[in-house]
């Protein structure tokens, strides 16, 4: 299961997930991509989970979205301006993964620092709803927050997606074979 975690603060809410840690310093210009193995439901998963770059150009972008199989859209609610860059991320996405729906889960960040949000726990939850994607806050620094549900759900939904893509693909490849047959029949038998 390929992830993509896309925007601000991202490689402390990877290293939290992954670790339980936080890291105070890092450079959030590197590109990091983590393999991790977990049970969810009973299914081990392996997840290979993209930490985009801050600094990545427009054909690096589009090549994440592509690889993607799942985003996590990241913003600061101490930065108004993290937030609203969701929604041009996601309608990139859109363009990109069309005709396919985007597996996303919007989450903002930095939720302990209340005294200093810009952006409230409803709006969030109304560009979630906006978005049709689930809503998180959580805390990379204190782990305030399910930051390893975020993940998990993440997870559920590209397999419900597959699901329901594998099941709509058998049935269409197999009522084309079965149309074909049945032309080539009748071309034979008349």
């Amino acid at each position: 299961m390929r992830v993509v975690v896309v925007e601000e603060v991202r490689l402390a809410l990877v290293v939290r997930f992954l670790t339980k840690r936080f890291i105070w310093e890092y450079d959030p210009t590197l590109e990091s991509t983590y393999r991790h193995q977990a049970t969810i439901d009973d299914e081990v998963v392996t997840m290979e989970i993209l930490d985009t770059a801050g600094q990545e150009d427009t054909i690096q972008r589009e090549g994440h979205m592509r690889w993607g199989e799942g985003f996590v859209l990241v913003y600061d609610v101490t930065d108004r301006g993290s937030f609203e860059e969701v929604l041009p991320l996601k309608n990139i996405l859109d363009e990109i993964k069309k005709p396919k729906n985007v597996t996303l889960i919007l989450v903002g960040n930095k939720a302990d620092l209340d005294h200093s949000r810009q952006v409230s726990t409803e709006e969030g939850e109304k560009l979630a709803t906006e978005l049709a994607c689930a809503f998180y806050e959580c805390s990379a620094c204190t782990g305030e927050g399910n930051i390893t549900e975020i993940f998990y759900e993440l997870c559920r939904e590209v397999r419900r997606r597959r699901m329901v893509q594998g099941k709509t693909r058998r049935r269409s490849s197999t009522t084309h074979v079965k149309q074909a047959i049945n032309k080539m029949l009748t071309k034979i038998s008349s």
